[in-house]
């Protein structure tokens, strides 16, 4: 006769898995229900559809053979990349970086995986992931925080109370497209003077050609080394950039802007010279000062997975 004491077999604990599609890599990781990262990978970045698609579903397939996610289940799939993205059918377009024009991806990766499958745009991934990464301690869920992401273009995120913030059409956070009086410049959107044809890798590259295969490293190098056309770009950078904190800080004012993307990488120059143009702005407006934006903008990290962790945060929900 059974012995009806004994215990029924618990189910499997559980991970949650996020991809961060690139123009250059695809970043995956696995996470548990307390968002802790348990295991991660990185790989080459599939171009168009059918290479896109193989490449996100062998980076999945290695991730969980990985030995340390033996005994847990996959509960879903989160996928951030670049261009248009609705959320609520997982279509993707126009996104130019990894060559796809339009893809029914979270269609085709549910039924491929058969599990719950989100999509989402890739700056608003990071800033979610940013924001659970970065919080030190603090309940994410009761804190706000802006993105500002500067990389081939200029775009943000912005977290309020643990939920990301899209806007009616999902245009939240397109401030590289808000235009200026810092130049007269038409940008590829229709618009004259926005911010992104001064404060993004793309603007770099195309206002000076130093030699290298990064534009901004050269920039910043020969700024140092006082060249004098290097030095008016990288000025105008950071002037374009410091009105970007300043639009997140004055529209939201989040407790924290996280600035990531490709240009992150120049790491304290870059940091040095943001602080210093809110400074300059700060001493000519009292008002501006009190805010102290300077003291609430922080690099994300080197190598923190932001990107894929917050397309699994947001798998979750």
């Amino acid at each position: 006769m059974p012995d009806s004491s004994a215990s029924v077999p618990s189910a499997l604990p559980t991970v949650t898995i996020g991809v961060d599609i690139g123009g250059t890599k695809t970043e995956a990781v696995a996470i548990d229900a307390d968002h802790r990262i348990l295991h991660t990978l990185r790989v080459p970045s599939g171009h168009g559809n059918q290479e896109l698609l193989r490449t996100l579903f062998e980076v999945i397939e290695e991730l969980r053979s990985a030995d340390v996610l033996a005994g847990y289940s996959v509960a879903a799939l989160g996928i951030g990349i670049p261009g248009t993205v609705d959320t609520s059918s997982g279509h993707v377009s126009n996104a130019v970086n990894v060559r796809v024009c339009s893809l029914e991806l979270g269609l085709l990766t549910q039924r491929e995986l058969g599990i719950k499958v989100h999509v989402e745009n890739d700056v608003n991934a990071a800033a979610l992931g940013a924001h659970h990464l970065l919080s030190k301690g603090q309940n994410p869920k009761g804190l706000s925080s802006a993105y500002l992401n500067l990389g081939t273009g200029l775009a943000a995120g912005f977290v309020s109370n643990g939920s990301l913030v899209r806007g009616a059409t999902g245009a939240a956070g397109e401030i590289g497209h808000l235009p200026t009086n810092l130049h007269a410049e038409v940008c590829p959107c229709g618009q004259t003077g926005c911010l992104e044809m001064l404060a993004s890798g793309s603007a770099i590259a195309r206002q000076w050609n130093g030699g290298g295969p990064w534009p901004a490293v050269s920039l910043f190098e020969a700024a140092l080394a006082g060249h004098p056309q290097a030095t008016e770009i990288r000025d105008r950078f950071f002037q374009a950039a410091a009105a970007a904190i300043r639009i997140l800080g004055l529209t939201y004012d989040p407790s924290a802007i996280y600035i990531g993307g490709g240009l992150n990488a120049l790491g304290q120059p870059l940091m040095s010279g943001l602080r210093r143009e809110l400074t300059r702005a700060d001493d000519a407006s009292p008002f501006l000062a009190g805010l102290a934006l300077g003291q609430r903008v922080r690099l994300v990290p080197a190598g923190q997975p932001i990107g894929a962790v917050g397309a699994a945060v947001l798998a979750t929900i």
